[in-house]
């Protein structure tokens, strides 16, 4: 096993994929139930408060058997779209344990929502007073932009002034007229300041923020601390201290409470951090191709499928799993769609050959949730693994199987 790259090859050997791509074919993603429990079990114990919720947020991954699983876990939802709200109730979700936070949506949407019976949390002004005039019997919560900037990436920072995201905090004397004026009454207060956030101080900074504001609102129930928990992505990657953030965060939280006059509950709606490191894509090497400059290992799979490389430019650890212990060599692995869609630059490798299987790591959020039938091609199957179990998730699925079809829609 070559190592640096291939840091958690052995995990995924555990999980026999060469089978799987037998009996299931390629591109193919696969899951692993007992990562997303680990990353669950770090949550739960890493914060001591008297009430704790988990709102896992089902945009990263909506595998039906994922939500289930978590909804075991006494986990609830975190939904950004009538869609996501109408599959967890499918996955068995009570209402009460959804919360649905819609950004641009229309009026008549969230009134769906409403008659659905799920949390409903509101990000903007003109919103919340429409709202208010609908539904003044119907508890919210709000959405707040603290003005942080936090994030991985100007692509995934959602807190800052310029963000579409979230209320801003100079605009609270506007909600609180309109609460005021509406008679709503306000049970949560959330922010999301970005994703693959590091220092555990910019949820400290945020919560300052958070306990001033809930001054103006006597009525609270929650407080929703968002989430973008940062993973790692490649051998010696740094990520989220989560148990040096429960335990600062947790003390600071139960003075809050103590100070407020009961205690609230504090919410989080992890996704990434959740199934990131749960899931693998399992692709198959077209062709080995070498041009004057480069070795090009094309793939069975493109942006189609996966597009957070060309999107984000995010890294995602590959192996060649059905020759790991082969002779380490450089490559550039690449798709087959007809745009430029590169995985990885001057990867080191063991030897690829034609045929043989490879391996994306942290191929859980994100990844199948993004795709797309672009050219196209079909989308991949999925398959889930507990305890030794493997579960076809979601079998390949593609908009057209023949030219007879597409030639027919004509018609």
């Amino acid at each position: 096993m070559t190592p640096a790259n291939n840091h958690r090859l052995e995990e995924l050997l555990q999980l026999k994929p060469l089978e799987l791509v037998e009996k299931y074919g390629a591109p193919l993603y696969v899951y692993n139930a007992e990562r997303i429990k680990h990353q669950l079990r770090r949550m739960t114990q890493s914060f001591n408060v008297p009430s704790l919720k988990i709102n896992y947020a089902c945009k990263a991954l909506t595998n039906i058997n994922v939500l289930r699983y978590l909804k075991s876990q006494e986990c609830g939802l975190d939904t950004v779209s009538i869609q996501e709200v109408k599959l967890g109730l499918y996955a068995g979700f009570e209402p009460q344990d959804i919360i649905y936070t819609p950004n641009c949506v229309s009026i008549e949407e969230i009134s769906e929502a409403v008659g659905l019976g799920v949390k409903i949390n509101i990000d903007n002004t003109s919103i919340l007073e429409q709202f208010g005039h609908l539904h003044p019997e119907v508890p919210v919560c709000i959405r707040v932009n603290p003005h942080i900037m936090a994030g991985g990436s100007s692509k995934i920072s959602v807190g800052h002034i310029d963000s579409k995201f979230g209320i801003s905090i100079h605009q609270m004397p506007h909600v609180l007229r309109v609460v005021k004026t509406t008679g709503l009454q306000v049970e949560g207060l959330h922010m999301h300041t970005g994703s693959d956030i590091l220092d555990s101080g910019v949820f400290l900074q945020g919560a300052e923020i958070f306990f001033n504001l809930a001054e103006d609102f006597r009525d609270l129930e929650y407080m929703d601390f968002g989430s973008g928990f940062k993973v790692p992505y490649k051998e010696g990657d740094i990520s989220t201290d989560v148990e040096e953030l429960g335990e600062k965060l947790s003390e600071r939280f139960n003075d809050f409470c103590k100070n407020y006059g009961r205690d609230l509950t504090l919410m989080f709606e992890p996704g990434k951090f959740l199934v990131s490191e749960a899931g693998f894509f399992l692709v198959k090497s077209n062709v080995v191709k070498q041009t004057t400059s480069t070795v090009f290992v094309g793939i069975d799979s493109g942006l189609n499928h996966l597009i957070r490389p060309m999107f984000y430019n995010s890294h995602h650890e590959i192996s060649n799993v059905s020759n790991p212990a082969g002779k380490t060599r450089i490559y550039t692995v690449v798709g087959y769609i007809c745009e430029t869609d590169t995985f990885g630059i001057n990867r080191k490798l063991p030897e690829v050959r034609e045929g043989d299987i490879l391996a994306f790591h942290n191929a859980g959020a994100y990844c199948f949730s993004m795709a797309s039938i672009y050219n196209l091609r079909r989308l991949p199957a999925e398959v889930y693994i507990r305890n030794n179990e493997v579960t076809l998730a979601r079998p390949v699925r593609g908009y057209l199987d023949h030219v007879d079809d597409l030639l027919s829609s004509y018609e």
